[in-house]
């Protein structure tokens, strides 16, 4: 596998950090190269067109359109590639229009850095399966559509983590327990970047350190604020 060509990837995000995050998650834990990120249905189009990728990750609520219809499109079909559907809508409509139009996975927004890696290796397992397999029996097709905890990360992924900056920030969200701070309070403490910072504020909520608050304002997309949770 090491020695493949890195399968490619398109994201469909409106949300550059969001996407950002999710390019360096990928990139850093799997054997794939994120051809392009876009920010539009247009652009998506564009890309898919263009790249013809064997997995999409797509966000649902775009400038122009919803996601979930670009998964009927002929385009999206006649590429045969696997759409990971990601959307902060959780109504029973929407998930099940995604699997009804042949959606991979379905994963709620926020999401977890865990919960999306399991996704990805089941995602991998699938293409290793169907790149090596002449005949598929019941137990790899049962391994394939179930994915066995074995398979599946025991933890938080530390790659990236650096304790000493870790320390910093976790000294912060001790030393101020009962207010809410966004991402651009956190990294001007800490004195990171805004991508470093999320990347460690994830790893903070997947370890329980941290909860996310969702701050929904009159215009634009909800601000993420990130809360010591107590103990």
């Amino acid at each position: 596998m090491t020695n493949a060509r890195a399968l490619e990837v398109v994201i469909v995000e409106d949300e550059p950090h969001l996407a950002e995050l999710h390019r360096e998650y990928i990139e850093q834990n799997f054997h794939l190269r994120v051809a392009g990120i876009a920010g539009t249905l247009e652009q998506a189009n564009a890309l898919i067109r263009r790249y013809r990728p064997r997995l999409v990750l797509l966000d649902n609520t775009l400038p122009d359109g919803k996601g979930v219809d670009l998964i009927d499109s002929p385009l999206l079909k006649s590429t045969g590639c696997a759409v990971i559907f990601i959307t902060a809508a959780s109504d029973m409509q929407t998930c099940s229009h995604a699997m009804r139009s042949g959606a991979f996975d379905y994963l709620i927004k926020p999401v977890f850095f865990q919960r999306l890696h399991a996704s990805l290796a089941r995602f991998m397992l699938l293409e290793q399966t169907l790149r090596q397999a002449t005949v598929v029996d019941q137990h790899a097709l049962d391994r394939l559509f179930s994915l066995p905890a074995s398979d599946a990360p025991s933890g938080p992924s530390t790659k990236g983590i650096e304790p000493t900056t870790l320390a910093r920030i976790t000294g912060f969200f001790t030393a101020n327990p009962d207010a809410a701070w966004s991402v651009e309070q956190v990294v001007a403490y800490a004195g990171i970047s805004k991508t470093t910072g999320r990347r460690y504020l994830e790893y903070c909520v997947e370890t329980g350190l941290v909860s996310v608050e969702m701050l929904y304002g009159n215009i634009g997309h909800p601000r993420r604020l990130y809360r010591k949770i107590p103990g």
